[in-house]
């Protein structure tokens, strides 16, 4: 597969993602031309051609990270918190999210806000947070299992045979977590 088809497959997708991190079409653009000449240098390099599309994201999340590396950007996890804050008519299961990642203690919620929604891996979120590794996989660990159990303390969910979380969301009153 050539670079061009690589573009014409993945690039606009690929800017919705890094739009949608670092909030700025300009820089987006940058970042994406920054990612695909990386994918055209290392193209070559890929041995599983099915799995072209999750190394491209890879690709433009490292990009990502190199942008804020190299431009001393750091995302306060304060921001998160205040941009959770913002009042919705309609009741979802982001609102849960929100009311339960609020209650999550700090030492859990900052490597988890770090590592599954910055995208950061968890080594670079153990030097980062100044811990250990295997700290930091049990902060995240113990974070995911909280927020299983607050889905089901705050609206009746339950694990099905596979572990997975189902159920419906609630009336916002009706919620234990989220009034």
């Amino acid at each position: 597969m050539t670079t061009k088809q690589v573009w014409t497959l993945y690039s606009e997708d690929l800017k919705r993602f890094i739009i949608s991190k670092v909030k700025d079409t300009i820089i987006a653009d940058d970042i994406l031309q920054d990612s695909f000449i990386k994918i055209h240098t290392k193209l070559n390099t890929l041995k599983d051609i099915t799995k072209l599309k999750p190394w491209c994201f890879t690709v433009a999340r490292n990009s990502i990270l190199d942008y804020w590396r190299v431009n001393n950007k750091t995302f306060e996890i304060a921001n998160f918190e205040a941009e959770t804050s913002i009042l919705k008519d309609e009741h979802t299961e982001k609102d849960c999210l929100i009311g339960i990642l609020k209650h999550l203690p700090k030492k859990y919620r900052d490597p988890l806000f770090l590592s599954d929604i910055k995208g950061m891996k968890q080594q670079e979120v153990a030097d980062q947070l100044k811990q250990s590794l295997p700290t930091t996989k049990s902060q995240i660990q113990r974070a995911r299992k909280l927020i299983a159990q607050g889905f089901m303390d705050c609206c009746g969910f339950v694990l099905n045979e596979e572990g997975n979380l189902v159920g419906e969301i609630k009336e916002k009153g009706d919620c234990k977590v989220c009034k």
